[in-house]
C-alpha cells in the first residue's frame, strides 16, 4: 500500500515560522493606510465630511490573510515535496527482502536501496523482525534482526561485478520458511535470465507467496570486441526493446582519456554494434570501451594486448609473376595474417628500411637467404630493440644465410619424397609443453616434402617449436637482445609443403605475431597455458578501476571464464603483459526473464515521482498579494479608479518577472571589462565536454608557449558563446566544429559575420583530416560549417601557399600541422604575385584574413597538462610533429596580431634612402 509523506530541499528556512508572532503584532497595532483626498481649498477641507471612519486597528480578516500570505512564502521558500511513500502492508510475519546484487541493478542501485529500507522501515515500526538476502551470499544462513540491523547491512551492500547464481539461496530461505509460515517474502530483482533467475523464481513461487519488485531501467552491456582491419567493433546489447534505442561507446586509453567515441543505434532486436573508424595506432591505444551513461561492470570492456592489430612487413626474396599470385611466396601469407594484423608490403627499392620506419612489429622474410650491408644492420638493430623477425625457407636460404637465424643451417637442404630421394614425405609430431604451439592440433594431413636443416649443436631441443615425426626441427627460435628470431624450415607457399593451405598455419601465425606484445615471455618459459596471472587493476560492481579485493585469486593464462567472486573482471598479471578479463563473453547475449505469474504479486520498484509544490505555493501567495493590496484600497476608500490600481499593480510584478537579458546585454560585465584590458585566445563553447575541454587545454599550452618565446604574454584563454559574449574583445576565435550539435541561431550568424569584418579572424577546426576525402562526400562536420557559413560574407579560399606571410610571422613553416598532419589548411586568396615585381619572400593582402579552415585538430596537438606533457597521441606521432604544431599556432596568433608586417620588411631599404634624403 502507498501513502505521501511531506518533505522539503531547504528545512531549515522553516525557521522563519518563529517570527509570525512577531509579525502578528506588528500588523495587529499598525492600521491600514488612511484615506487619501485630493488637496482642496481649506474651506472643502473643513466642510468635508467622510462617511466612512478609519479603524484604528487592522481586521482579523485582514489580519490572517497577511498571515497566511507570510506562512505560505516560507513554506515555498523551503522547498516542499510531496513524497508517495509505502505504507503499511498488513502482514504479520517477518519481512524477508532478497536483493539482486549483481552488476545489472548498478544503474539504479540507489532507487534499489531506497525501496529495500522503506519496506525494512515500516516492518520496523509494525515490530516485525527483518532480514535482508543478498543473492550473490548464497548458501549463508539468514538471520532474523530488527529493522536498525537490517538497515545497517544494507547500507553496507555494493553490487558486484558479476551475476551470482541465485538457486544455493534457496536452501537458507527454506530454513526460514519452515518456522514461519507467514513472512512476507520481497523480490527486488534486475529481470535477467542470468544467474538461473528463472528457476529461482518457479521454486519460490511454488512453495510461497511473493513479492516482485522490477525497475523500469533495462541494463545495456557490451560483448565481444574484435579489432578488425578497418575498426574496433564491439557488441551493444540489451534484454528489452523498450530499453534505450541509441547511445554512445567510448573509447579509453590506459590513463583514462578519451580517445574516440562511437553511437550505436538499435533498430531491432536485442544487439546491435559500434564501431571506431580511427587509424589502427589509436585502436591499440583503446584499454577500455563503456557505455556512456551506463555506470555499471556491464558496460564496460577491457582490451589487452590479444585484441591490439599488429602492425606486420613482408619482404619476399622471389620474383614472382604477379599475374600467378598464387605462386608468390607472400599470398598465403598475406592471407592469414589479414584478420589478426595490419599486412603492409613495401614498395621502394629498400624494403626493410621502409618497412621498420613504418614501425612494424613483426618483419616477414619469405625466401630471403641474405641480408647485408645497411639493411643487415638496421634489421639487427630491430631485433635487439624488441622487433620479432619471422623467416621462412626457400631455394635461396638453402644455398646461403646470414647470421639472423636462430640455428646454424646445413647447405641444400633436405629433400622427403620424389624419384630422387629414398625418403618419403613427413608429418610432424604433436607439440610439447614447451613449445608457444603446444595446444594446437596436428593435421595428419599437414605433410613436408622439403626442408633446410639444422646443424646439431647444443641447445638445440630448447629452441625447436615444432618438430616433424622423426624429430628434425620445423620450427625453432632464438632470443636476440629484446626480440625474437623465428625461422620456418620450409617455404611460405606450396613447393615444399603443403601446411600453408592449413588451418594450423593461421594459428600458428598467431601465436608468433602475438609475442611482438611489449614484455612478452622467454619462447623457453615451459608451461606457457598453466601460467598463473595475479589480479592487478579490477572493476567494481559500477564499472569503476579498483585495486585488488580480498577474494580476488589468479588465473591461469588461458582462463576464459565466467567472472566470479573469485576472479572478477579486470587486468591480470604484469603492468607490461596484462591479460583482460570481461565481465561478458564475447558470444553473450541479455533476455529478460519470464517470471512465472502464479503466486507472484508484481509491484513496480520506484514509486511516483515527488511532486514540488513550491509552484502552487508561490502561484497562491501571488494570489494572496493582490487580494490584500484590494482590500486595502477598499478600506481606504478608494473606490473611484479602484481598477486601475490593481492593474498597475499586476502590471508592475508581470514586468518584475520578465527576462532581464536584453537589460543586462547592454553593460559590459567583469568578464568583458578583463577581456578588453588583457589580450586572451578565445574558443567556441561546443557542448561536447571533451572537445570544449581539448579547446581549453590547447590554447592554454599555446599561450603558454607564446609567453616563453615571444614578447606577447596573453591571458587565460576564455570559452566563449556567440549568441551571449561580446566577441570584439579577442583578436583570434578557435571554432572546433562537433557536428553532433545542433546548428546555432541567426543572431549567432550576424554576430559572426559583424566579428569577421570588423577584423577578427575565425579558425574554424572540422577535426576530420583521418575521415575526409577529396574526391569523396563531405563529412558531417564540413557539411555542418557549410551550412553555418551560409548566411557568412566569406571571401574566397585557396590551401595556404608556400609564400604566405602566415608561415613566416615567427617561424619558416611550410604547413600547418595538429593532432593529424594529412590534412589541408584554407585562408583568404591572394591576388597572383606581380610579375613586373621582383621576388618577395613573402606576399599578403592589406588585412588579416577573416577565416581560417583547417581539418587538423589543432588544439588537440597543443594540449598538455600541468606537467608539460601532451594529452593526446599524434598521428603519424613524434615529437617533431607536436612542435611544428606549437610553431603554426604561434605563427597564427602572430598573423592576427600583426597581419602583413614581414611583408612590407621587403620595402625597408627603400624606406631607409628616403628617410636618408
Amino acid at each position: 500500500m502507498l501513502g505521501l509523506s511531506l518533505g522539503f530541499t531547504a528545512p531549515v528556512v522553516l525557521a522563519a515560522l518563529l517570527g509570525l508572532p512577531i509579525l502578528y503584532y506588528l500588523l495587529r497595532i499598525t492600521p491600514p493606510r488612511p484615506d487619501v483626498i485630493a488637496f482642496p481649498p481649506l474651506k472643502l477641507i473643513l466642510d468635508h465630511k467622510t462617511t466612512q471612519e478609519t479603524p484604528a486597528r487592522t481586521p482579523w480578516w485582514l489580519l490572517a490573510l497577511r498571515l497566511g500570505l507570510a506562512a505560505l512564502a516560507i513554506f515555498a521558500m523551503a522547498g516542499p515535496l510531496l513524497n508517495p511513500l509505502a505504507t503499511s502492508t498488513g502482514k504479520q510475519g517477518p519481512l524477508i527482502v532478497m536483493l539482486d546484487d549483481g552488476w545489472p541493478a548498478a544503474p539504479d542501485w540507489a532507487k534499489r536501496l531506497n525501496a529495500a529500507s522503506q519496506r525494512i522501515e515500516i516492518a520496523g515500526r509494525e515490530g516485525r523482525p527483518t532480514a535482508l538476502l543478498a543473492l550473490s551470499d548464497g548458501p549463508r544462513d539468514l538471520i532474523l534482526a530488527d529493522a536498525g540491523k537490517t538497515l545497517e547491512r544494507l547500507r553496507a551492500l555494493k553490487p558486484q561485478p558479476f551475476v551470482p547464481d541465485r538457486m544455493p539461496a534457496i536452501a537458507p530461505l527454506r530454513k526460514v520458511l519452515a518456522s514461519h509460515a507467514d513472512a512476507e517474502l520481497v523480490w527486488i530483482s534486475d529481470g535477467l535470465d542470468l544467474g538461473h533467475s528463472q528457476d529461482f523464481a518457479t521454486a519460490l513461487a511454488g512453495e510461497h507467496a511473493l513479492t516482485l519488485l522490477q525497475s523500469r531501467h533495462h541494463a545495456l552491456a557490451l560483448a565481444g570486441p574484435d579489432n578488425l582491419p578497418g575498426a574496433l567493433e564491439v557488441k551493444v546489447l540489451r534484454a528489452n526493446a523498450a530499453a534505450a534505442s541509441t547511445g554512445e561507446v567510448r573509447a579509453l586509453d590506459q590513463k583514462g582519456l578519451s580517445i574516440a567515441a562511437a553511437p550505436f543505434l538499435f533498430s531491432n532486436g536485442n544487439a546491435t554494434k559500434a564501431s571506431f573508424t580511427i587509424p589502427m595506432e589509436l585502436r591499440n591505444d583503446v584499454a577500455r570501451l563503456e557505455i556512456a551513461g551506463e555506470a555499471s561492470a556491464g558496460a564496460v570492456s577491457l582490451l589487452d594486448e590479444r585484441t591490439k592489430r599488429r602492425g606486420v612487413g613482408l619482404v619476399s626474396g622471389a620474383s614472382a609473376d604477379v599475374d600467378v599470385p598464387l605462386l608468390a611466396p607472400t599470398y598465403y601469407l598475406t592471407r592469414a595474417l589479414s584478420p589478426f594484423a595490419d599486412v603492409r608490403l613495401a614498395k621502394t627499392d629498400d624494403p626493410i628500411g621502409e618497412l621498420i620506419d613504418a614501425h612494424v612489429s613483426v618483419l616477414v622474410l619469405a625466401d630471403v637467404g641474405v641480408v647485408s650491408g645497411p639493411a643487415h644492420d638496421r634489421l639487427a638493430s630491430f631485433v635487439d630493440e624488441g622487433g620479432v623477425l619471422l623467416r621462412f625457407a626457400g631455394v635461396r636460404m638453402a644455398g646461403s644465410t646470414d647470421d639472423l637465424v636462430p640455428v646454424n643451417l646445413r647447405r641444400g637442404g633436405r629433400i622427403l619424397g620424389g624419384s630422387l630421394s629414398w625418403d618419403t614425405p613427413k608429418k610432424l609430431q604433436p607439440f610439447d609443453r614447451d613449445s608457444p604451439f603446444f595446444g594446437l592440433k596436428t593435421p595428419d594431413e599437414v605433410t613436408i616434402s622439403r626442408q633446410v636443416l639444422a646443424e646439431p649443436e647444443p641447445g638445440l631441443r630448447s629452441k625447436t617449436w615444432a618438430a616433424l615425426a622423426d624429430g628434425t626441427p620445423l620450427v625453432t627460435a632464438a632470443r636476440r637482445g629484446k626480440g625474437l628470431i623465428v625461422l620456418v624450415h620450409v617455404s611460405a607457399d606450396t613447393t615444399w609443403s603443403n601446411l600453408p593451405l592449413s588451418g594450423l598455419f593461421v594459428e600458428m601465425l598467431q601465436r608468433v605475431i602475438a609475442m611482438a606484445a611489449k614484455g612478452e615471455r622467454s619462447a623457453s618459459t615451459p608451461d606457457q597455458d598453466a601460467a598463473l596471472l595475479a589480479p592487478g587493476r579490477l572493476l567494481d560492481g559500477f564499472g569503476a578501476s579498483i585495486s585488488p579485493t580480498a577474494s580476488a585469486k589468479p588465473i591461469l593464462s588461458n582462463f576464459s571464464g565466467p567472472v566470479s567472486v573469485d576472479h572478477p573482471p579486470g587486468f591480470y598479471g604484469p603492468p607490461a603483459a596484462q591479460v583482460a578479463l570481461n565481465t561478458l563473453a564475447p558470444d553473450a547475449n541479455l533476455a529478460a526473464a519470464d517470471y512465472p505469474k502464479a503466486n507472484i504479486a508484481r509491484q513496480p520498484l520506484e514509486l511516483a515521482e515527488p511532486v514540488d509544490l513550491r509552484p502552487w505555493l508561490l502561484a497562491a501567495v501571488f494570489a494572496l498579494f493582490l487580494a490584500d493590496a484590494l482590500a486595502s484600497m477598499w478600506l481606504a476608500g478608494s473606490l473611484r479608479g479602484m481598477w486601475r490600481k490593481p492593474a498597475v499593480a499586476l502590471l508592475l510584478c508581470l514586468l518584475a518577472m520578465a527576462p532581464l537579458e536584453d537589460v543586462r546585454a547592454q553593460s559590459i560585465s567583469p568578464r568583458d571589462m578583463d577581456a578588453a584590458l588583457t589580450t586572451r585566445l578565445a574558443y567556441v563553447v561546443t557542448g561536447n565536454k571533451g572537445i570544449d575541454e581539448s579547446s581549453r587545454l590547447g590554447l592554454t599550452s599555446l599561450s603558454r608557449a607564446l609567453e616563453a618565446r615571444t614578447s606577447l604574454a596573453p591571458g587565460e584563454p576564455m570559452g566563449v558563446d556567440p549568441a551571449r559574449d561580446e566577441l570584439a574583445f579577442y583578436p583570434l576565435l578557435y571554432w572546433p566544429i562537433a557536428a553532433e550539435q545542433p546548428q546555432p541561431s541567426a543572431l549567432v550568424v550576424t554576430r559572426l559575420s559583424a566579428f569577421m569584418k570588423q577584423g577578427g579572424t575565425v579558425i574554424f577546426d572540422t577535426r576530420d583530416a583521418l575521415t575526409a576525402r577529396s574526391d569523396g562526400p563531405p563529412t558531417p562536420e564540413a557539411k555542418w560549417m557549410r551550412q553555418l557559413l551560409t548566411g557568412v560574407d566569406v571571401p574566397e579560399l585557396e590551401r595556404i601557399p608556400f609564400d604566405h606571410v602566415v608561415s613566416k610571422t615567427f617561424y619558416l613553416i611550410d604547413s600547418f600541422v595538429g593532432r593529424y598532419a594529412n590534412g589541408d589548411t584554407w585562408i583568404e586568396a591572394l591576388p597572383p604575385p606581380d610579375p613586373n615585381e621582383a621576388a618577395r619572400p613573402a606576399r599578403a593582402g592589406d588585412s588579416v584574413s577573416p577565416i581560417i579552415i583547417t581539418s587538423n585538430d589543432l588544439a588537440s596537438a597543443w594540449a598538455a597538462d600541468r606537467n608539460g606533457d601532451p594529452l593526446y597521441p599524434l598521428v603519424p606521432g613524434g615529437n617533431r610533429q607536436r612542435e611544428m604544431s606549437l610553431r603554426g599556432g604561434i605563427n597564427l596568433v602572430m598573423y592576427t596580431l600583426t597581419g602583413n608586417y614581414k611583408a612590407d620588411q621587403v620595402h625597408v631599404r627603400d624606406l631607409l634612402e628616403r628617410l636618408a634624403h
